[in-house]
């Protein structure tokens, strides 16, 4: 959901168990990576989608970026896939990528407009001409985070015979820009639970517009949600497909 405590190991060895790759994700980023040559993942996480791309038969480069060590060290576990630990913003400007993504809602970390604009900056020149920027963000009409409560949670078997819960309580309402939270993390097996608090920046869909033109972006297409229904204002998601012409 957010940004959790990924740099304890523990958590990242969990975190494929309590945020399994949804269908719809890879139904719709699975298709854009297959047709590519070469592929940037920027916050892969535990590689779980381009883990899931060689299984499928890609047999290009596939190279995915995180600034969590811990989350890399789960995803070198696919030695056939190149993993780089680092932010966005320490990408070279290679212009060697036909296909750049951001998923799992990494998109909303990046609080800051300064943050954005180096994030989309670097990503713009590590495509080549004509390459493709894939990545969905909240739709904040929708108010997701209203179901971020206590009372709703996920438990998981930890793989050793323990429970892990996990919850959420928000801690700054929406301010019309963002949105802070703290995510609870407890086991039968841990003496105390772990507790991550994180932001989330909700830009609309003229805002994500503005900001991808400003970074030499063309949108090319935008949904509402991963099955690619036509993006409207009560739409749970905006899922954008971009090119660096």
């Amino acid at each position: 959901m957010g940004d959790p405590l990924y740099g304890d190991a523990r958590l990242a060895a969990l975190y494929d168990r309590l945020y399994p790759l949804p269908q719809a994700t890879l139904g719709f980023y699975l298709p854009l990576i297959m047709v590519a040559r070469s592929v940037l993942d920027v916050g892969c996480g535990t590689g779980a989608l381009l883990a899931a791309a060689r299984a499928a038969g890609h047999s290009g480069r596939l190279c995915g970026l995180d600034p969590a060590a811990a989350m890399l060290a789960q995803a070198r576990r696919h030695a056939d896939i190149e993993w780089i630990c680092g932010a966005a913003g320490a990408l070279r400007p290679t212009h060697e990528f036909d296909l750049a993504l951001m998923t799992g809602h990494a998109f909303q970390a990046l609080i800051e407009d300064a943050q954005l604009r180096t994030t989309l900056a670097a990503v713009h020149a590590a495509l080549k001409a004509g390459g493709r920027f894939a990545f969905e963000t909240r739709n904040p009409a929708a108010r997701a985070w209203e179901h971020w409560t206590p009372e709703r949670g996920l438990e998981v078997d930890d793989g050793q015979g323990h429970t892990v819960r996990v919850t959420w309580q928000i801690e700054v309402p929406f301010d019309g820009r963002t949105v802070a939270f703290a995510e609870s993390y407890r086991s039968t097996g841990w003496d105390t639970p772990q507790v991550s608090r994180s932001v989330l920046r909700f830009l609309d869909a003229d805002g994500v517009a503005r900001f991808l033109t400003e970074a030499g972006f063309v949108i090319e297409q935008q949904f509402g949600d991963f099955d690619r229904r036509p993006l409207t204002r009560e739409s749970a998601e905006i899922v954008t497909v971009a090119r660096a012409p």
